[in-house]
């Protein structure tokens, strides 16, 4: 860690120092270039202050991740500056070259081209863009809910279930919250929806039950009329921190499958219930983690099976969409509609409906976001409610979908 901190702290020196150069080509003004030196160094000392006070164990939640949030936006403003600054400098170089080679006098050899202020002013005005949209994002995105309804038709729905509303979120990461009043707006959106059923996919703290205290009230208020389930997440293990025991561990899950309880939550550990209604029924199937690359494989599917029969219909919350690509969209049960999370969407990217969905992560999940359909079956990729890692979110916003059921040719 200290090799990383020192290396990326020379890395971030040499970009803010070149910025610096198309900086005070804009701003000729003494303090305009030294709030710019006080904000480059506060934001750097400041993270360099968080890590060195972090204790493992901690995780990535809090303090140190908004320092780290902070940290990139200016990284990158010096990075984006300074590739515009390096291409000119290029372009400079060159004309000192051709004055040198065209033989023009002894002065004249000797001249190299000042900077132009349009240059700068471009790669201050585009490299403000990424770093605006980080702020924004750690300042705004991070709690700007979008409710994302969906309708799903199937041939072989129960007529009872016609109409159906499911509402489901995912990804909450409790650790990582800091407002109690935007996320009890967050809460108060899912209920407003006045669904059929709340299904919670997973991850519900980044990795200690303990996260969840300070919002046990909050969720407790989660309510529809057949309940709300839930089904557990990869950070849910508590595999991404540093434990005293093995017994700390285990006892830490235990801590988190009570709380749920203690909450409201049905947690459906690789099993299944019943939802019925006027004396039809659809099965709703949970399974643990099972995740591609290295993510935990604890569900078993075949397990949750038992005692479902084939002409069921089903729904199968299963947090990572991998476990959906790889064995569920094959499985000869034929579950017809899959819930998962996990993605988060990476928490940015751009999505204009109709004209683009689009994120870094699509290049590591396959199904990393919304509806999609293969083989007549249905899984919803949703965005997630919370945010880990960079405490905020940049075009993906936090998502809370609602999905009605309708049995074709009903109205």
């Amino acid at each position: 860690m200290a090799r990383f901190l020192t290396i990326l702290s020379i890395l971030y020196i040499i970009l803010a120092i070149y910025g610096f150069q198309g900086y005070k080509t804009l701003f000729k003004s003494s303090w305009v270039q030294i709030l710019y030196a006080v904000l480059f160094f506060s934001a750097w000392i400041n993270l360099v202050i968080r890590v060195l006070n972090y204790a493992p164990g901690d995780g990535v939640r809090g303090a140190i991740s908004i320092a780290g949030g902070i940290f990139f936006s200016f990284f990158l403003l010096a990075l984006f500056l300074g590739f515009f600054l390096l291409l000119e400098d290029v372009v400079r170089l060159f004309t000192l070259g051709y004055h040198k080679v065209v033989g023009l006098s002894e002065s004249n050899t000797k001249y190299f081209p000042s900077r132009r202020k349009f240059i700068s002013a471009i790669g201050l005005g585009i490299a403000a863009l990424p770093f605006g949209a980080l702020l924004y994002g750690m300042y705004k995105g991070k709690y700007n809910y979008k409710v994302l309804k969906y309708e799903l038709e199937f041939d072989d729905l129960p007529e009872a279930f016609n109409g159906y509303q499911i509402t489901q979120i995912s990804d909450v990461h409790s650790g990582s919250f800091d407002n109690h009043e935007k996320v009890t707006y967050g809460i108060d959106l899912v209920n407003k929806q006045q669904s059929d059923v709340i299904l919670f996919t997973g991850d519900l703290v980044n990795d200690k039950a303990i996260e969840m205290e300070p919002w046990k009230g909050v969720f407790s208020k989660l309510e529809a009329k057949d309940g709300v389930f839930s089904i557990l997440g990869n950070h849910d293990y508590g595999d991404y921190t540093q434990w005293e025991s093995e017994a700390a561990k285990a006892q830490n899950l235990i801590d988190l499958k009570n709380l749920q309880k203690e909450i409201g939550f049905d947690l459906i550990l690789d099993s299944h219930r019943y939802l019925e209604r006027n004396g039809q029924k659809i099965a709703l199937v949970g399974v643990e983690n099972w995740g591609r690359g290295g993510f935990k494989k604890a569900g078993d599917l075949e397990r949750a099976k038992v005692g479902i029969a084939k002409e069921d219909f089903k729904i199968l919350m299963s947090h990572d969409p991998s476990h959906w690509e790889d064995v569920v969209v094959n499985d000869d049960y034929h579950f017809h509609l899959t819930l998962s999370g996990h993605t988060h969407g990476m928490q940015f990217g751009v999505e204009i409906p109709g004209w683009i969905k689009w994120s870094p992560v699509k290049w590591r999940y396959k199904y990393w976001a919304g509806i999609y359909k293969e083989m007549d079956q249905y899984i919803n990729v949703n965005r997630g409610f919370g945010f880990i890692g960079y405490p905020g979110r940049v075009g993906i916003w936090p998502e809370i979908s609602v999905i009605t059921l309708k049995k074709k040719g009903l109205t």
